[in-house]
């Protein structure tokens, strides 16, 4: 399913409840902690009264896929059977150039912020990426999500850390999706719990036996898409790419395993440069690199797609000048469609 990015605002809605700091602010005591859950499961479970078996509240089941591919669950019921490692090297010399030529716009760009862009443009146009295995089941998320972990306070570690996870439109350009990531990064820094994730995993864990309990019914739920919406919508683990700069705290890229917890179905790692001999006209000279360890869930897709998705990643982050515009058109599993309301463009600087 294609659909033309200049028909987009025909379909704005109702967008889900999400769960923001301010709501969260007032929930001090396990008491509170409790009755939040409730209303979560309570409200969602009205919101899909009229939903058929097939759906789940972040996609929906799809079977017209080849019989070969859809029985790999059943062949590899875990992720961390069906985990494929690739390297990938970015030229960080071409890279360092175009973000040197934003600067002099005014425009703030990172190397990750690139990357995520990057993802999510090869995700409007290979859709089949973005899908995940649930019960060796397959569905087609109706979202395009990244997660990642921060630290609370940028300069000292031992603020200790937190995951957040950001929703992108399709559409969106590099300048929008960095202004989504400076955003969730900024709401989320700060000593002591500061997003749902955060502040349910300090409950759980003061009370003896509580935090087995609660993850046993968690996957539970979710084996089953009983999960509401805004419970998954907290939840760093069910994201369709998980990503890592292990080079901000100087350490090298790796191949991160994907969760087996969660709908994770890629992982990317960077890490610090490396040099590398090269031959350009003629000569050799030492070229540096970004070094980026991906980590696939093989089942979701056949190779031959992810082959396609990898090279229109490969093409953007050669050439991130095509990320400053949207896309001409979205591609979109069938009945999959999704949107993300734009924020006002702003120049902002950010760290990623």
């Amino acid at each position: 399913m294609t659909v033309n990015t200049d028909d987009r605002a025909a379909h704005a809605g109702d967008w889900p409840f999400v769960l923001t700091n301010k709501e969260t602010d007032v929930h001090n005591h396990p008491g509170s902690h409790l009755f939040l859950l409730y209303y979560i499961f309570y409200s969602d479970c009205r919101n899909r009264k009229k939903k058929m078996f097939g759906f789940r509240a972040d996609g929906r089941r799809i079977s017209d896929i080849d019989p070969i591919v859809q029985i790999t669950p059943y062949l590899m019921p875990m992720r961390c059977d069906a985990q494929v490692f690739l390297q990938h090297e970015v030229d960080y010399e071409m890279l360092t150039r175009y973000i040197a030529e934003q600067m002099k716009k005014d425009e703030r760009i990172t190397f990750m912020q690139i990357i995520v862009a990057a993802y999510v443009r090869a995700v409007s146009q290979h859709p089949e990426v973005n899908r995940f295995i649930m019960n060796k089941q397959f569905y087609s998320r109706n979202n395009c999500t990244v997660s990642f972990t921060i630290l609370k306070d940028y300069q000292n570690a031992q603020g200790g850390e937190t995951a957040v996870k950001i929703k992108f439109d399709p559409t969106d350009t590099i300048y929008e999706v960095r202004d989504r990531m400076i955003d969730t990064i900024d709401n989320n820094r700060g000593l002591g719990p500061q997003n749902f994730a955060d502040r349910l995993a300090s409950f759980v864990l003061k009370i003896p036996g509580l935090a087995t309990l609660v993850v046993a019914l968690v996957r539970l739920l979710d084996r089953y898409g009983l999960l509401p919406g805004a419970f998954l919508d907290a939840l760093p683990f069910h994201t369709g790419m998980f990503i890592t700069n292990n080079a901000s705290i100087g350490l090298h890229h790796v191949n991160h395993h994907i969760y087996n917890f969660g709908s994770t179905s890629l992982f990317f790692g960077m890490g610090l440069l490396e040099k590398k001999a090269v031959v350009e006209n003629g000569k050799t000279r030492m070229k540096r690199f970004l070094p980026i360890g991906i980590t696939a869930d093989e089942r979701v897709c056949s190779g031959a797609f992810y082959a396609e998705f990898f090279a229109d990643m490969e093409k953007y982050l050669n050439h991130p000048e095509l990320l400053e515009t949207p896309p001409e058109s979205v591609r979109y599993d069938k009945h999959a469609e999704y949107h993300v309301p734009k924020a006002p463009r702003k120049q902002i600087e950010g760290k990623a």
